[in-house]
């Protein structure tokens, strides 16, 4: 720690000194591996799954496909005018986030946040090449660059490039045809765009996940702190119950062990702390509630003949009911309280609004937009003419052909650009730019006003599904 003289501001910054986890077993270190396994899962191998939408479709089962500017999320397309579907989602993720940390603390930043993922990650692979704590240790400790080190050391680094190299990799084949895109990286015919991402993404994990691992969660994330203002004395969060514990010691007997509490002091929680904390020193910004600390702890508790839960999941307020001798509260009165629900409900009102917008959208859709210059032409025969751009969507997976039509106040009657025909072909599952010239005779009341509602509709001859816009006539108002 970096201590400053009266004359000196603090520090805010302290530099970071190595960690080097002890391996643990329990059931929270087995969830920690298998949720490990399952987001890595999901990321490496999402982008080779494929899913048969017919032809002139791409067959990416998740795709964010730029060149169209949709994104393909198995048998759900959303085209760019459908972005609310994507705010939808992330209003659920922060709704959700929102309601895990009033329910369970930072269980997020412990068992999913990415940087959490890949320090465990390189851990394993570094444990693997370097050995357990002590050997790491002893490897950090030696100051002579022997051929050994110098092997051990290159070894893991090059490990943790080729998994940032993956991860890259894996990012970018999100955004084009994976097995199409791994060929053109492999033959350098690949966009220059796709080599930089790749190597932004594997020098940001490589950095991240095997030097600044723990300096990531205190300095650069904002989590930690938005967090600490969510949580109150009946979130669940990792805790030490100091009034059974202390005064700890290594219960000697010729030390008078009975005035001891039940903590032995065998650094067995701190030892396995990814963040490098003390747990016994209360709630930190630094701990991210992997609960490590609890198997550590139990797995002691057992060897000595103590009851577990010296290191628990509690709230501050069960807490202090322990301390005054009361039993405390089950765990679901922390789960499901006023807060949670509020948040239960919310997630589940988007949610809900989600996927009844995604059954109750068409397959055809339309934007209109009038051309302002100029706002109308007069023809020689007095007819007022205005000019319309209308984008028509075909969402289906063959050809359409769309009759395009008007209602209003009067027997207006329109024109298409380019073709006689008062309907067009839009190709299979794509848009189309139509210019539509819409006309009112000479002396009718939209040719003769500023401005009238009109009605652009648009139908499917195939099957009759129609759709339509409202807009504006502007005539020439003498």
């Amino acid at each position: 720690m970096t201590h400053s003289s009266p004359e000196t501001p603090p520090s805010l910054y302290a530099a970071r000194e190595p960690i080097f986890p002890k391996r643990v077993y329990g059931k929270f270190r087995n969830l920690k591996w298998f949720l490990m396994a399952f987001t890595l899962g999901i990321y490496y191998l999402t982008p080779w799954i494929r899913w048969d939408r017919g032809p002139n479709l791409p067959d990416q089962a998740v795709l964010v496909d730029l060149s169209t500017r949709r994104f393909f999320f198995f048998w759900i397309e959303i085209w760019p005018h459908e972005f609310y579907f994507i705010a939808g989602l992330l209003i659920m993720a922060g709704l959700g986030l929102f309601l895990f940390t009033s329910a369970l603390g930072r269980v997020w930043c412990g068992y999913a946040c990415p940087q959490t993922v890949w320090t465990d990650l390189f851990i394993l692979v570094e444990r693997w090449i370097e050995g357990d704590r002590n050997a790491r240790l002893r490897l950090h400790r030696q100051d002579k660059w022997d051929f050994r080190k110098v092997r051990l050391r290159v070894t893991k680094w090059v490990s943790w490039f080729l998994i940032g190299m993956a991860t890259g990799g894996a990012w970018v084949f999100y955004f084009t045809d994976a097995p199409t895109l791994l060929q053109a990286l492999v033959s350098f015919t690949a966009h220059p765009a796709a080599y930089t991402t790749i190597a932004v993404l594997t020098l940001t994990t490589f950095v991240f996940g095997g030097f600044m691992r723990e300096q990531i969660c205190i300095y650069a994330c904002p989590w930690p702190r938005i967090q600490a203002a969510m949580m109150d004395e009946d979130t669940l969060t990792v805790g030490y119950r100091e009034w059974r514990g202390e005064p700890h010691g290594k219960h000697r007997k010729s030390e008078g062990s009975e005035q001891l509490g039940d903590c032995i002091d065998c650094m067995a929680c701190v030892n396995v702390c990814p963040m490098g904390i003390d747990i016994r020193d209360g709630q930190q910004l630094a701990c991210i509630t992997c609960a490590l600390c609890i198997d550590a702890c139990d797995d002691t508790m057992a060897k000595i003949g103590k009851p577990r839960g010296l290191i628990d999941y509690l709230a501050l307020s069960d807490e202090s009911l322990e301390r005054g001798g009361s039993k405390p509260r089950p765990i679901w009165h922390h789960v499901f309280r006023l807060r949670t629900m509020i948040y239960t409900a919310l997630w589940s009102v988007v949610g809900v609004a989600l996927v009844v917008a995604l059954f109750m959208r068409q397959d055809i859709d339309m934007t209109v937009a009038p051309v302002r210059n100029p706002i109308f032409v007069t023809m020689s025969d007095g007819t007022i003419r205005n000019t319309y751009e209308v984008r028509l969507r075909n969402k289906n997976g063959d050809d359409r052909q769309f009759g395009i039509s008007v209602r209003g106040d009067v027997a207006y009657f329109v024109q298409l650009e380019g073709t006689p025909y008062q309907s067009i072909t839009v190709n299979a599952d794509s848009t189309l730019l139509q210019r539509v010239y819409v006309m009112a005779p000479a002396g009718s009341k939209p040719a003769t006003s500023e401005v009238t509602d009109l009605r652009i509709w648009i139908e499917d001859l195939s099957n009759g599904d129609r759709a339509y816009k409202d807009t504006v006539f502007n005539g020439n108002e003498k």
